[in-house]
């Protein structure tokens, strides 16, 4: 299938590695014009070297003062920003939900709900303006079976989705589509420290999920990429599980 974004430009947001990086790959795959950030600026130009990304850019997404010039950057050297893909590191769990101090949660706010918005805030003006636009976030399925011991991640990820969903509904007549994944049991550094090795998180995942494996990070990968595409045009608002079965709810 030609999912028709050759030459668009995307932005991909922790893309060193992982899930990012898997999507910024499938996206240079179909023709896009891929730019990846991540914090570490070595990591992050190694990894655009390795899948023939346009560019690798460090990104701390706590900047949010920096994101007007990231952009303006991105649109001189490669072209205003069709496709993003907002992708951030969960914030830590904690056993006890209330031991968490106000620091941790505003950190977790900044990061998962306020530096999404920004870069939002930037690029949509310029989708609607020229009626074509993709936004993809990368959540967790605990927004909607929350997690206990991942309350930063279960609130503040759940506040991002309500944002994207009503984002949608605003741009949708202007050719502008604003979807989630949910990332369920995904095989990367993050599930790996939660179950304490990768080897705990495949065992874990044999007996839970459904589909009696842990995912891959390119199963994201593909579906973020057919969000993206022109195929995808009436699918907005929208929240896709790629859990392998795992959550119960309808």
């Amino acid at each position: 299938m030609d999912l028709g974004i050759t030459g668009r430009v995307a932005l991909v947001g922790g893309a060193s590695r992982g899930i990012g990086r898997a999507v910024a790959e499938a996206l240079v795959a179909e023709g896009a014009r891929v730019v990846i950030t991540a914090r570490d600026a070595d990591r992050t130009a190694q990894a655009a070297a390795e899948i023939g990304a346009a560019a690798g850019l460090a990104w701390d997404s706590r900047d949010l003062d920096a994101v007007p010039g990231l952009l303006a950057r991105i649109a001189a050297e490669v072209g205003p920003v069709d496709i993003l893909i907002t992708n951030t590191g969960g914030p830590p769990a904690n056993p006890d939900p209330l031991a968490l101090s106000t620091e941790e949660w505003e950190q977790a706010h900044r990061t998962l709900v306020l530096a999404p918005i920004a870069l939002l805030s930037a690029v949509l003006p310029g989708m609607r303006r020229r009626r074509w636009g993709r936004v993809v976030g990368i959540a967790s399925t605990t927004v909607r079976e929350p997690i206990q011991p991942l309350i930063l991640s279960n609130a503040e990820r759940s506040a991002g989705l309500a944002a994207y969903k009503t984002l949608a509904r605003e741009v949708a007549r202007d050719g502008v589509t604003i979807n989630t994944l949910l990332t369920g049991s995904i095989a990367t550094e993050r599930a790996a420290s939660l179950a304490g090795s990768m080897a705990a998180a495949e065992a874990q995942a044999a007996t839970t999920v459904p589909a009696g494996r842990i995912g891959r990070p390119e199963e994201m990968a593909w579906a973020a990429a057919f969000l993206c595409s022109e195929r995808a045009a009436y699918i907005t608002g929208t929240a896709l599980a790629v859990d392998g079965g795992a959550l119960h709810g309808v």
